[in-house]
């Protein structure tokens, strides 16, 4: 399924060197993110820099740009959500630093690794942006443009008071 060419990095060479790696990926190319959405289309654009933070320490900027397609949970009907994605991840030398790292809950960072595939980590970063349970906003959502009139339903009740639910299926 694949189509894009995976791009392996060396995190803390990635970062020496200045260097920056950007492309274009479709959603479908990305298997995790699949599961998430309700079709495939869209397309997303990345870019991953290795720099040095204000304080010289080793970082990954990431940016992700584009529109995938989720399921709103209110009706159930397709939902378009932009992506723009915004990160910094700090680059922990060894264990020690990673669980230093980890304890500020104000900064993310990963292990350094002579092999991180970037794919993965644009991947990470989109699923953990996607919101938890995707709406329209209130006027937004399809289930509030069924009209039915007051009358419909009054009527209905005199008559059965269950052909009112017959009426909300249409």
């Amino acid at each position: 399924m694949f189509t894009h060419k995976r791009f392996i990095i060396d995190s803390l060479n990635f970062v020496r060197n200045s260097e920056v790696h950007h492309g274009r990926i479709l959603p479908a190319e990305l298997e995790r993110l699949r599961e998430y959405l309700l079709d495939h289309s869209g397309e997303i654009v990345y870019s991953i820099s290795g720099v040095f933070d204000e304080k010289g320490r080793p970082t990954l900027k990431i940016m992700i740009a584009g529109m995938v397609t989720l399921c709103c949970q209110r009706c159930l009907s397709k939902l378009e959500h932009t992506l723009d994605v915004k990160t910094s991840l700090l680059i922990a030398r060894n264990q020690d630093e990673y669980s230093y790292y980890d304890e500020d809950n104000s900064v993310d960072a990963i292990l350094a690794s002579p092999d991180i595939d970037a794919l993965t980590l644009i991947e990470d970063e989109i699923i953990l942006s996607l919101p938890i349970s995707p709406r329209h906003q209130e006027n937004e959502c399809s289930i509030n443009n069924i009209t039915i009139s007051t009358s419909e339903i009054t009527g209905a009740v005199k008559k059965h008071p269950f052909i009112s639910l017959k009426s909300l299926k249409k």
